[in-house]
């Protein structure tokens, strides 16, 4: 049986970064509240009329693909991973397929919020290690700065989540090289509400109405205790669930990519782990929550700055709305 390999990484976020002064200016808050709960001191939040989940997809792609050195025509299937596409329907992966001319492979879309790139990785290591492709893009991106209630009441949630995009490329490379060890997925669905955007959803007798609007279902809602609480315990099961199945240490891990969902949840993590800083990877300061994005940006970034190199143990681990949870552990 064929492993699969990262080829090349690649990200983009949009030009416009929101400074944590300048939410103060929107809502009730300052910068030391959101820093001292949220570790971020800016984001990049989307400009309409100039990027959308699309755009902003195909650019990291097109990095991906050019430090891969795979050309469009060489991609084999993409899977996208995204809770906020361009449109209601058609998913987004179709939308990026023919930005990128790649003719009629396939395009699947998932919905697994910020465990979303985890959850794509590992479907396109199923579709690659049967033999059924040979390169196939992963791609996590989202624009959640327009879903966002920028009140007073909604302040909890909307200093922590941005836009941005990530994608990797996948290829077949032989059992015994460097690549994708495993991965490992889980959801607790009793959970759901607890982090959601209940609108629009198909289930109502008109899915758009004044009412509907009125009532505030259409923007994001969190419990961020209820998150912090069930993150910080899922996040330390997924990895060392990844780590006993291929029996190795922590001490093993050379980088640790989590998903940049609170950087007091990774600071928790690291403690635990005990790893030391420069084998955790954090961008949240700048980047903030992109939900399905943080993971591919995060790792396009380290890459770009020389902390990952060819061999290392890159371990992956993301939780989010579901609740999800996930990890990936590979060797570059």
């Amino acid at each position: 049986m064929q492993k699969s390999r990262i080829l090349g990484v690649g990200h983009y976020v949009p030009e416009r970064s929101v400074t944590n002064h300048e939410l103060s200016e929107m809502m009730n808050t300052n910068n030391e509240w959101i820093v001292e709960r949220t570790g971020i001191e800016s984001r990049h939040w989307f400009t309409p009329g100039v990027d959308t989940v699309t755009s902003m997809s195909k650019h990291a792609s097109e990095m991906a693909m050019e430090r891969a050195g795979v050309k469009p025509e060489e991609i084999d299937f993409i899977v996208f991973a995204t809770i906020t596409p361009d449109y209601f329907i058609p998913g987004n992966g179709v939308l990026l397929q023919r930005e990128l001319g790649m003719g009629t492979i396939g395009a699947l879309d998932i919905r697994n919020a910020c465990s979303g790139f985890i959850y794509a990785l590992s479907i396109a290591d199923q579709f690659i290690k049967t033999g059924m492709y040979k390169k196939i893009l992963v791609v996590g991106a989202e624009i959640q700065s327009s879903a966002l209630d920028k009140s007073d009441e909604g302040r909890s949630s909307s200093v922590i989540f941005a836009d941005g995009a990530g994608a990797a490329i996948l290829g077949a490379t032989e059992s015994d090289q460097p690549g994708i060890l495993s991965t490992h997925l889980h959801a607790q669905g009793e959970h759901a509400e607890e982090l959601y955007c209940k609108d629009p959803g198909s289930s109502r007798e008109v899915r758009i109405s004044p009412e509907l609007i009125e009532s505030g279902s259409f923007f994001l809602k969190m419990n961020g205790n209820a998150v912090f609480k069930h993150a910080v315990v899922r996040f330390m099961e997924v990895i060392k669930e990844a780590l006993e199945a291929n029996q190795l240490e922590q001490s093993a891990i050379d980088l640790l990519v989590p998903h940049q969902a609170n950087l007091r949840i990774s600071q928790y993590i690291q403690k635990q782990l005990g790893l030391p800083d420069e084998k955790v990877f954090n961008n949240i300061m700048t980047k903030g929550n992109t939900t399905a994005a943080t993971i591919p940006i995060a790792l396009s970034e380290a890459w770009e700055n020389g902390k990952i190199k060819e061999g290392d143990l890159i371990c992956l681990a993301a939780f989010g709305s579901g609740f999800t949870w996930a990890s990936a552990l590979l060797q570059w």
